[in-house]
């Protein structure tokens, strides 16, 4: 079991994840439209890779299928000012078959409308969004032969989505600190039931005289 301080923040803290094959576009010159996927589905991303652990983490296909999703925003780096909300039908989420499509409206402000020049130069092509999880599972495996580990997280439920953004740097601080929190919890666990089973194997051979 991973340690209950880094699940309970997993589970109940507000997580960002940056996509970095995500493309932003814009279209329609009058009403500054940009579209895109703020993260695709089912498909894993490098959270953390070091001294023979990797993390992977990915989203379900249904991860968003009781979501509240009653008031999303959309910012530019997560920075707080707001270009357009679901609120007031400025903003469209939608879940499809790819992963969370996103229809935005920036017009409505004026740095709204120099985020969507940005977007259409292609000065910003990246996007994020900030989520709460509710469920996940996570699946280990061992290469026995190089003594690699991979941890495999699949976000199952999200129970919240906050806000859409799109990025500048997708390696931003927020992705960092969450995913080496994360990392490093499940490396600290694993490496502690490795030793667990090293220390029950030895005290077997000590009981069998084998």
């Amino acid at each position: 079991m991973i340690p209950k301080k880094i699940t309970d923040k997993l589970n109940e803290g507000r997580t960002y994840r940056n996509v970095q094959s995500i493309e932003a576009r814009a279209d329609d010159d009058n009403k500054k439209i940009v579209t895109g996927y703020a993260t695709i589905f089912n498909t894993p991303y490098e959270l953390l890779s070091m001294d023979g652990y990797t993390v992977l983490e990915q989203i379900d296909a249904r991860a968003f299928d009781d979501c509240d999703m009653s008031d999303v925003i959309m910012q530019y780096n997560h920075e707080g000012r707001v270009f357009a909300r679901t609120s007031n039908n400025t903003l469209m989420v939608t879940p499809d078959a790819v992963g969370l499509a996103t229809r935005a409206d920036l017009g409505g402000t004026e740095l709204g409308s120099q985020v969507y020049d940005e977007i259409k130069g292609g000065y910003t092509d990246k996007m994020s969004f900030g989520f709460r999880v509710a469920e996940d599972t996570r699946e280990i495996t061992e290469d026995h032969e190089t003594g690699e580990v991979t941890v495999l997280r699949t976000i199952t439920k999200i129970s919240k989505l906050y806000d859409v953004s799109a990025v500048s740097i997708p390696a931003n601080d927020a992705t960092s600190i969450s995913a080496r929190s994360y990392g490093e919890g499940v490396i600290a666990e694993l490496i502690g039931e490795h030793e667990k089973r090293e220390k029950q194997k030895q005290k077997i051979r000590i009981l069998t005289g084998v």
